[in-house]
């Protein structure tokens, strides 16, 4: 394909904003109108090339290069594989959602949109990026805007949640910076030249005792944007500040460039430093998993639910991850799709709910299937996701992640068995299956309850991102085939490479 398909998904969000700063703030109904327009052309465009992507062929496609500063080996250099064009399919669906469900929006709607788009920006610059000095420049992009849109547009404590998740993201990603900049070092002086493409990068033969502690520094970097335990303080509280889009965002998408980092900046640069710490990944992982259940299964806040929903969640991703094998990776791939999409569905219901009754507490809402029963059937759909029901897209994902982690033969501490951790994992999922079902009950179940019956259901384009997300859900539920082999062609390569890495004895 000669199209630019990847640059043109790349800067239709960013015409969008260009466009929106010309239109004054009065024209409220046409700054969303161009805000879904420009994130609809993403989504298109992103459909497009996940349809038109040759898996038989494999590899990176779709991609463009143009010498950007040459002295230093940097390029805009961009492409997509298995692995990160459903990111990138992931990133549509969510924003193009993620703008009508923020069509109630009336205060300084202009500057919210604006920066709502260039934050979409920096998440597609990541999820396509070949080279790794754009790869760090649109992570940062795609930080940054957080902590406008949380602390003017947020609410409980938008200002301190604003600040503790900015101050948490940037230390992380001041890790990463460090750890590319000595891998940068240490390839220029093994090459003899400067780069920054990451598959030149990936062809260098790092010394273990280099790969130890720099594979590490990835580890913290990106394992506070997963957000992996005991890192993962900043996550739920900006949750619940964090307005209803930008919370889309922040648990469907940002939190997947953590994990997807982790996999394309550590494990494939260093197979060796990932076995010797995967040990310990997955221990924090099963951390993350049972500590995430357990605390959201007694929060009384809908929003801190599924914002500790979400580091449960996540760590099944870890748990994937750290098992090194083709069954575990691919599952922790489609998982972070499969969370993204159910997370911007509980979020987008949620918010719909907040701003129609002024509150989240599920002990005062009751009944609500009454007055809500469209948003009571998506709930019900997201939360049967949550659960891992077969049918929905997440049971897929967390069985081949099971499947890898039971088979990962390796013993840690000299007497725990990696399939423990499996078990304890699953054990996971019955912690969520009853504060899933709690929340459902309490909230939506039960008789009517007068109070709320000035309530209106989900209509007109409130509508958009139930449907587009429930559709999602059951889609890729269905048809497993459609996502997992897409990512198995990116997978596999990278399996391989670990395969053929040296055994070294892990941290334990």
């Amino acid at each position: 394909m000669d199209f630019p398909i990847l640059t043109a998904i790349l800067l239709a969000p960013l015409a969008g904003l260009l466009v929106i700063l010309t239109i004054p703030a009065r024209e409220e109904l046409l700054i969303k109108i161009t805000a879904a327009l420009a994130t609809g052309v993403g989504l298109v465009l992103s459909i497009i090339a996940y349809v038109g992507y040759d898996k038989a062929a494999g590899g990176m496609q779709f991609t463009e290069y143009y010498p950007w500063v040459e002295k230093f080996g940097i390029a805009y250099s961009v492409g997509v594989d298995g692995m990160s064009l459903p990111m990138v399919l992931l990133t549509a669906i969510v924003i193009f959602t993620g703008v009508f469900a923020s069509w109630d929006m009336h205060y300084r709607t202009k500057e919210f949109f604006c920066f709502l788009l260039l934050l979409v920006t920096g998440v597609f610059g990541v999820f396509i990026a070949r080279d790794l000095f754009f790869f760090y420049f649109f992570f940062e992009v795609a930080v940054v805007p957080m902590y406008v849109l949380i602390g003017v547009w947020g609410s409980t404590r938008k200002e301190y949640a604003a600040m503790k998740l900015t101050l948490y993201l940037l230390v992380g990603s001041a890790f990463a910076l460090v750890g590319i900049i000595w891998m940068y070092l240490y390839a220029k002086a093994k090459l003899g030249f400067a780069t920054f493409d990451i598959a030149t990068l990936g062809t260098v033969a790092y010394d273990v005792s280099f790969q130890i502690p720099v594979f590490f520094l990835m580890l913290i970097g990106f394992g506070v944007l997963v957000p992996m335990w005991p890192m993962h303080l900043w996550s739920p509280d900006g949750h619940v500040a964090a307005p209803t889009a930008v919370s889309m965002l922040h648990a469907g998408v940002l939190m997947k460039l953590g994990a997807y980092g982790l996999i394309r900046a550590g494990v494939f640069f260093f197979p060796e430093g990932a076995k010797y710490w995967a040990p310990l990944i997955a221990v924090l992982c099963i951390v993350n998993v049972v500590y995430g259940a357990m605390v959201a299964m007694v929060q009384r806040d809908l929003k801190f639910v599924i914002g500790y929903s979400s580091v449960s969640h996540m760590g099944y991703v870890l748990l994937g991850i750290a098992s090194l094998n083709l069954f575990g990776i691919d599952g922790a791939v489609a998982q972070m799709f499969a969370h993204g999409i159910m997370t911007a569905l509980f979020f987008a219901l949620v918010g719909n709910v907040y701003h129609k009754a002024h509150t989240r507490e599920i002990g005062v809402l009751t009944g609500l299937a009454h007055q809500m029963p469209k948003v009571a059937v998506g709930f019900m759909i997201g939360g049967l996701a949550s659960l891992g029901l077969p049918g929905l897209n997440n049971f897929v994902a967390e069985f081949l992640i099971f499947i890898g982690s039971f088979t990962k033969d390796q013993v840690l501490f000299g007497f725990l068995h990696f399939r423990v951790l499996s078990v304890l994992a699953i054990f996971g999922v019955v912690i969520t299956a009853i504060y899933v079902l709690r929340v459902i009950q309490r909230t939506f179940m039960g008789p009517r309850d007068p109070r709320w019956d000035h309530l209106s259901d989900a209509k007109g384009v409130e509508l958009v991102p139930i449907v587009v997300l429930c559709f999602t859900l059951i889609l890729f539920g269905m048809v497993p085939s459609l996502l997992i082999d897409v990512i198995n062609v990116g997978v596999e390569p990278l399996i391989a490479k670990v395969n053929a890495a040296a055994e070294i004895g892990g941290i334990f």
